[in-house]
Order: C-alpha cells, then structure tokens, then sequence
C-alpha cells in the first residue's frame, strides 16, 4: 500500500509564447480519492496535469510534489511517485503488452528486467482482468484494450499518484463507465491519488470524489459532485441551459438545446415556470411580459470558490 500523496499548486501560471493558458492557479490536493478536472476546450486542463510532472515548466508559480518542488525533481524522480497515462499512446512500433507495461518499471530499475519487475508486471495484468492479452502486441488491440494496457503501465509504476489525460476519449459508454470505475475503486483500494481529465459532466459526477472546475485558465469552483455540477455553474462555464436531477445522490446534468426552449419540465416551449435564460430572451423577442407565476423547484447552486 502507498503512502498518501499531497500536491500543492502555488500560483501557477503558464504561457504558450504570449498567449496565457493558465491563470494564477492555486490548488492543494491529495490521496486517496479521485478527482476530475471538467471545463471546456482550451481552458488549460492538460497544461495544467503536464505542469505537475514536469513535462512542462510553469511560467509563474510553483508545484511542490509531497514539499518538494518539481523543478528540483528529475524526471526519473518523479516518475517513481507520480504515474502519467497520455491522452494517445503511439502503436509505431510494435510491442507485445508485456513489454509496452515493463516500460513502467524504468524509473525503478533501469533497462534491466528483474523478476520482481516481472511479478509486478504480470500482477497489474491481473487485477486489470487484462492478463489474457500478455502476448498480444499492442497495436493489435481494441481502443479499450489499449487504455487498460497503458493504465497497467501508469500503475506498474507504483506511483503514489495517477494523472490521466482523457482517459475515456474515443471509447465506448461501456469502457468509459469501466474504465471510471476502475479508477475509483484502485484510488480507494491502493490508495492512490487519482486526477483525471474529463468532458463528460454525468460521468464525473457519477464516479468522482472531488471536482476541479476550469474556465478560462482559471479555476472557477472546486468542491464534491454536487457542489460544483450545479445549473448556474454549468450555464457560467459552458454557455448552456440545463437542468440537474438527482441520480442516487449524485447529480445528473440534462442539456437544454436552445433551439428547443427551455428544460423546465412544465415550460413545453411556449411558457417558462423557472428562471431559464432562453425562455427570457424567447419572450423579450416576442415582446411578451415575465414569466407567468406557478409551481417551481429552485435549484441549488455553488458560486465560484
């Protein structure tokens, strides 16, 4: 079992050239549980997992990996605390499972493969119900199966920390409930600190513990599913109407279409119960007054933390 993970991000800052990308951000996280970093496009969520590894150097600001600055660190360090599963993994050469998950134990023992090295290898395979698929090459394999291989390979690791870039993308409903699961349970059983980067609203709601909501290369708000899923939130961060239900005390986000008028379940289109945004401006243009009085259900809502 790992020792807890505890990353501090202190004024963080990044720039592509002149264009800013992160924005004085300023965050304290750690293990064991499992945290999603939701936002639009181009808000700066993967600048900001390459930031705590190293991949790139903050242009203001600092990363402290358990106190210890990152810059202080060389990579072969922090790859011994902190594993990393890339958005895409290249299949230019081909390489049996195996192989691809023994790259895993480089920080720890080099090129030379012990049988320890091994054991791991093979044992990761296992609880990753993905031990059939040893012998099989790499770019053989499903976009499922290949996500499995390169999460053995991020735990094989045996990091203290997992961050994963999109880990869901191009993968089916089934895998990416899967694959989410996956990561919630190994967050609690191996008590790792686990941060992913999502664009599904309901699926982080339904596995995270702990969200990271991002707008415009700052952090907009931060707390548990329900803090932070809320309608105002999303409306702020997305630029769209929605409605939030409760899905077994998690919240599940219904998307409003504005061509279709407003989500309110007794609105229909041609009147509005709620406070929803584009039934009002559908009303300005028609000239018509305020929304006429009756039952509603105010939702609960999270300003910016």
């Amino acid at each position: 079992m790992v020792t807890k993970m505890e990353i501090a991000i202190e004024n963080v800052s990044f720039s592509y050239d002149s264009s800013p990308v992160l924005r004085d951000i300023r965050l304290d996280i750690g293990g064991p549980q499992f945290i999603s970093i939701l936002g639009p496009n181009g808000v700066g969520k993967s600048t900001l997992i390459h930031c705590m590894n190293k991949i790139l150097k903050p242009t203001g600001g600092a990363v402290l990996l358990d106190g210890r600055d990152v810059s202080e660190c060389t990579l072969k360090e922090i790859a011994r605390k902190v594993g990393y599963v890339p958005h895409t993994a290249s299949d230019a050469f081909p390489l049996t499972v195996v192989d691809t998950v023994l790259m895993g134990r480089h920080p720890h023992a080099g090129w030379r493969t012990t049988d320890d090295d091994l054991e791991i290898v093979y044992r990761t395979l296992d609880d990753l119900e993905i031990g059939h698929l040893a012998m099989r090459y790499f770019n053989e394999l499903s976009a499922g199966q290949r996500q499995k291989v390169m999460l053995a390979r991020g735990l094989a690791q045996k990091p203290k920390a997992l961050l994963l870039d999109e880990p869901t993308s191009n993968l089916d409903v089934k895998h990416q409930l899967g694959i989410c699961r996956l990561l919630r349970d190994l967050s609690r059983r191996e008590r790792l600190l686990v941060v992913i980067i999502c664009h599904d609203l309901n699926i982080a709601a339904k596995y995270a513990d702990f969200i990271i909501l991002m707008h415009e290369g700052r952090v907009y708000d931060v707390g548990s599913p329900g803090q932070v899923i809320t309608a105002d939130n999303v409306r702020a961060v997305y630029g769209v109407e929605s409605r939030i239900i409760d899905d077994g005390g998690r919240p599940h986000v219904v998307l409003s279409d504005p061509a279709e008028g407003c989500m309110e379940p007794l609105c229909g289109g041609s009147r509005c119960v709620g406070d929803c945004a584009s039934c009002a401006e559908r009303r300005s243009a028609a000239g018509a007054g305020p929304a006429p009085s009756g039952p509603s259900e105010p939702l609960p809502a999270q300003g910016p933390g």
